[in-house]
């Protein structure tokens, strides 16, 4: 019999006949292939990983059951974070929306809440990305274009009207101004009678990859890394139950990086920000339990359940072995999910349904936390009503219908998938490995490494398509001829823009500036002692209606502003 715990083939009367019977399939293939050749030379994942014709027990000879997969809760949480995973709860359905006004917004929040969605998460537009008011001259053209227009306390007690923040969970794609918006939905909390200690939900608070992949940046690393560190460190003694940090593998994803790629990189930065936590003098014990990542789940089905499995496994072992975290708790990876927006096509886009749905089946084979899928229409606009409606129902119908939730990571064991998370794992501690020799993430990227492995990839990956090595049904082969007509495509109003200035205008003049620029001086004062947590002072600052431009003004002129080192 196999050894106790493991599995694998290693006793001699097994490997014989297995050996054996592998010798007599490949026989039997050598003789087909004659007649009838294999449609390539070489099958390889989305990512590049060369797939095997058939993966036995031979392809896992040194996978240990109980220190490799181990049992669903249990570290290092290969198969999944919770003992019954979906059987005791859903994912948490958090579709990813925002757009034009906080009020236009808040109706279609409460349309998707009255659908069955289970979570709130914000899209916000460009200018309050990078933290400028939408009066300020670079935010012409494109207030609420690609999200909502947040400039101050009172956008967000419209985006949030009638939500109860006691009971919804709010995650918020927010990096560089992070503090702020963070700041001002505590104050929209307080405004609802909902303490800090009630809140629940996330912040991305991601500012690494914005260097690395997306370019929503505002501020240098260092202070930058200090506003994250000054979220942990506040919103472990006063928000308890927020996500501090929503570490993201999607844009790395996005901006066309391998699946290993996308482990490696996502699992440094949140090296990088637990260190610098822990020079700061926080407990990784404590914070770690906080800490959320943010996974894209692409098409090739098998490699993206076994990239989530991988990931897993690599932050347990990483948390554990060089942080040195006793709390099972702070070791485990939980992580939203959001299907590839990137494999999403202005042609044939009803086809996206189906992309969606194969994206979205992995992201819960994978044991995701937290899920949006993308709307069919994605490639040409915003989603429209029907089409954010399907996306959501997608969610449920894998939830109540497909049966693919009765079993906790119900893929474990298959010589393939578990093969593929070995690689993926292997792959990915080479890049991180790598990233230690360069002397760690922030070098890395002052370097431009990561930059431009991503950007090798993704130009192998368009040559792929361009050659027609990889097919995209639709755009290289099968395409049908189209000519637009009749589409319902959302489009936000011209008039938004001039509305909002006028709104925040109207604001500023209503408010106390006396008080305002006090407690503006405040922050300042804060941000140049670098022993004091800027949090209090921002929370103070947005109470009486300061904006999220002037708050980012005066930390540009104490902190700086990031430019990009360019890589060629």
């Amino acid at each position: 019999m196999p050894g106790k715990g493991r599995f694998s083939v290693s006793e001699k009367e097994i490997c014989k006949d297995l050996i054996e019977g592998r010798k007599g399939y490949d026989e039997k293939v050598a003789k087909g292939l004659s007649r009838q050749p294999e449609m390539k030379e070489v099958f390889t994942t989305g990512g590049g990983i060369p797939l095997e014709r058939l993966y036995t027990p031979l392809d896992l000879e040194n996978l240990d059951y109980c220190r490799d997969l181990g049992f669903p809760g249990s570290y290092p949480f290969t198969r999944g974070v919770q003992p019954t995973m979906f059987r005791g709860r859903f994912w948490t359905m958090r579709q990813y929306a925002g757009f034009a006004t906080a009020a236009e917004s808040n109706a279609r929040y409460r349309y998707l809440l009255q659908q069955g969605q289970t979570g709130l998460s914000v899209a916000f537009d460009l200018p309050t990305q990078i933290g400028y008011d939408s009066d300020h001259p670079m935010a012409r053209g494109e207030v609420g274009k690609v999200g909502v227009a947040i400039d101050s306390l009172a956008d967000m007690e419209t985006l949030f009207k009638e939500i109860p923040l006691g009971k919804a969970s709010t995650s918020m794609t927010i990096n560089a101004p992070a503090a702020v918006l963070l700041a001002m939905y505590i104050a929209v909390g307080e405004k609802q009678g909902v303490g800090p200690g009630e809140l629940s939900g996330t912040i991305q608070n991601d500012i690494l990859k914005e260097y690395i992949a997306r370019g929503t940046y505002i501020f240098p690393p260092k202070p930058s890394m200090r506003l994250i560190t000054d979220i942990f460190g506040f919103c472990s003694d006063n928000v308890p139950k927020w996500n501090t940090i929503s570490i993201s593998g999607y844009h790395i994803r996005e901006a066309g990086s391998t699946a290993s790629q996308e482990v490696a990189f996502t699992l440094a930065d949140g090296l990088a920000y637990v260190e610098a936590a822990v020079d700061a003098g926080l407990d990784p014990n404590v914070f770690g339990q906080r800490l959320s990542f943010f996974f894209n789940a692409h098409n090739d089905f098998l490699e993206e359940v076994a990239k989530f499995r991988a990931a897993r496994r690599l932050w347990a072992k990483l948390m554990k072995e060089r942080i040195g975290v006793t709390e099972p708790k702070a070791m485990m990876l939980r992580f939203h999910t959001q299907t590839a927006g990137s494999t999403l096509t202005a042609q044939q886009p009803e086809n996206n349904i189906v992309r969606v749905a194969i994206q979205a089946l992995a992201s819960v084979m994978g044991g995701t936390q937290s899920l949006h899928t993308n709307s069919f229409d994605e490639a040409l606009a915003l989603p429209t009503e029907k089409s954010v409606g399907i996306a959501l129902k997608t969610q449920q119908i894998i939830a109540h219908e497909s049966g693919a939730t009765c079993t906790v990571d119900p893929l474990a064991g298959s010589y393939a998938v578990e093969s593929l998370t070995n690689e993926i794992e292997r792959q990915a501690m080479e890049y991180i490995n790598k990233i230690d020799e360069i002397g760690g993430m922030l070098v890395a990227i002052e370097k431009g490494y990561p930059q431009q492995q991503i950007q090798d990839a993704a130009y192998q990956y368009q040559r792929a398509v361009e050659n027609d090595d990889r097919i995209v049904v639709g755009v290289n082969k099968f395409q049908v001829e189209e000519n637009g007509e009749g589409r319902d495509l959302l489009r936000v109003d011209p008039s938004v823009g001039e509305n909002q200035k006028k709104a925040l205008q109207a604001m500023k003049q209503g408010r106390d500036n006396v008080l305002v620029k006090n407690r503006l001086d405040s922050i300042r004062s804060a941000a140049k002692d670098e022993s004091v947590n800027l949090m209090p002072s921002i929370i103070d600052a947005v109470r009486v209606y300061a904006t999220e431009g002037e708050i980012c003004g005066v930390l540009r002129e104490e902190f700086g502003e990031y430019r990009e080192n360019i890589v060629l």
